[in-house]
């Protein structure tokens, strides 16, 4: 049985959503099967807007200032949107837990799935590891699964831009 069916994949895939946003539903459903999630989603009219309020929430949990108040804005949105875990053996994933209703739409099922993951990422990892990527004027979502946990930034070329700017920085001062 797996633990934690929600590991690093579903704040990958809402990071992925908020820096990359679909042009419509069929994208981000799309999307969900790039992270691994194999579950047929019921169509409604309003599934696209209603995902992106989902992704604008989940970034008040990274743009959050503090653990604590992290925390506070998480625990609200899992109350809001998780059931009580549940064991499944659906489209041969083998047994493991969900925490949400089955029948759900799209949007409600990736509020619970995006809320209780980085809540599991969170506290599996250290709080510190969801921000925003250090290399201005850069906003991507930074989702640290390092072995360190020192991710600062959105990728390799985020990272080699800051450290120019850095470097000439250093060069032009007197």
């Amino acid at each position: 049985m797996h633990l934690n069916p929600y590991g690093d994949y579903a704040v990958l895939l809402a990071a992925s959503l908020a820096d990359d946003w679909p042009a419509d539903r069929a994208g981000i459903e799309q999307r969900t099967r790039d992270f691994g999630m194999t579950m047929a989603f019921e169509k409604t009219a309003d599934d696209h807007p209603r995902v992106r309020e989902v992704v604008d929430a989940w970034l008040k949990v990274v743009d959050a200032e503090t653990h604590e108040h992290r925390a506070m804005i998480l625990n609200a949105q899992m109350a809001a949107a998780a059931a009580f875990p549940q064991l499944t053996d659906h489209d041969g994933e083998g047994w493991h837990l969900h925490y949400r209703d089955a029948g759900q739409s799209l949007p409600a099922v990736l509020e619970a799935v995006i809320s209780v993951g980085t809540a599991l990422h969170l506290a599996g990892r250290g709080m510190h590891r969801l921000g925003r990527c250090a290399a201005s004027p850069c906003r991507r979502v930074v989702v640290d699964v390092t072995r360190n946990g020192r991710q600062r930034y959105c990728s390799v070329r985020c990272a080699n831009r800051d450290a120019v700017r850095r470097h000439r920085a250093r060069s032009a001062s007197p």
